[in-house]
């Protein structure tokens, strides 16, 4: 059965999609995206998606073109259209269509594109034995607060890892350690929690991953010790737990970093832990 998915304003199969290649988020990646998990046909964490949606597009000068509303309302009506229960909905705005030259359109109207996505985000099968990640160079430019269409260098680095046999690769930066290619990156040691703060030095340095915040909000709620700090590679192999957040799995042990492995190969008890308590917040 072929997907239904929207384009500015209509639902139609897949097969049907159109989008004129003078788009500019076909020419230069000028767009911004969401992807928001759908559990028991529901989606989640809605407000904060579309806080991060208005955030990003208002970084790169783009008008919101529908309100709040419409655009829930629309990845609703995707997940009836296509009886979604479980996965995710991608969203993503370009600027629109217009004649390719660098500086902004005068007149471009934006355009709207979104699709449904099944797949297992509570019962993720890698999440019971847990995935290996590789260490790649950070490749991106450096405004990584703005959740661009733009993934040329997450591309480059994730095919980097797989290369290698690995599920994800976690960017490296001046010698520590940012995020994943599309997650956010945690390590544990001594029952603390480490991962970087969403700026250094006064510039971003990762993005504001939404299952992140609420990881952290979880720890501070549950008396977990949490260090928001930079970390090295040297850090992230003797870890005694790592794992890592996103929209399409809630959270991933990871037991293999760079060839060494980390908490004795299995998932950790505290990533469990946090595990359970992120799923737990969704029945709540």
């Amino acid at each position: 059965m072929l997907r239904i998915v929207y384009v500015n304003g209509q639902y139609v199969s897949e097969e049907e999609a159109r989008v004129s290649p003078f788009d500019r988020g076909y020419l230069f990646g000028d767009g911004a995206y969401e992807v928001t998990p759908v559990v028991n046909g529901r989606l989640v964490d809605v407000d904060r998606m579309l806080a991060r949606m208005e955030n990003s597009l208002a970084a790169l000068g783009i008008a919101m073109p529908m309100s709040r509303a419409h655009f829930l309302a629309m990845h609703e009506e995707l997940i009836a259209r296509n009886r979604l229960s479980e996965g995710i909905i991608y969203a993503q705005i370009t600027r629109g269509v217009a004649e390719r030259d660098f500086p902004f359109p005068e007149r471009a109207e934006p355009v709207v594109f979104a699709f449904p996505k099944p797949m297992p985000i509570i019962d993720n099968p890698r999440v019971r034995e847990g995935i290996a990640v590789k260490l790649v160079d950070e490749q991106r430019w450096r405004r990584r607060d703005i959740k661009s269409i733009a993934l040329l260098a997450q591309v480059l680095s994730r095919q980097q890892a797989a290369s290698a046999g690995a599920a994800e690769g976690w960017m490296v930066e001046d010698g520590l350690v940012t995020e994943g290619c599309s997650s956010s990156a945690f390590i544990v040691k001594d029952g603390r929690i480490i991962t970087s703060p969403l700026e250094l030095d006064g510039r971003p340095r990762i993005l504001p991953g939404i299952r992140r915040a609420i990881l952290l909000e979880i720890a501070q709620a549950e008396g977990i010790a949490v260090e928001l700090r930079p970390f090295s590679p040297e850090e992230a192999c003797a870890a005694d737990e790592a794992f890592q957040s996103a929209a399409t799995f809630g959270v991933m042990p990871v037991v293999r970093i760079d060839g060494h492995v980390i908490g004795g190969g299995r998932p950790g008890e505290l990533t469990l832990r946090l595990r359970e308590l992120f799923f737990d917040r969704l029945s709540a």
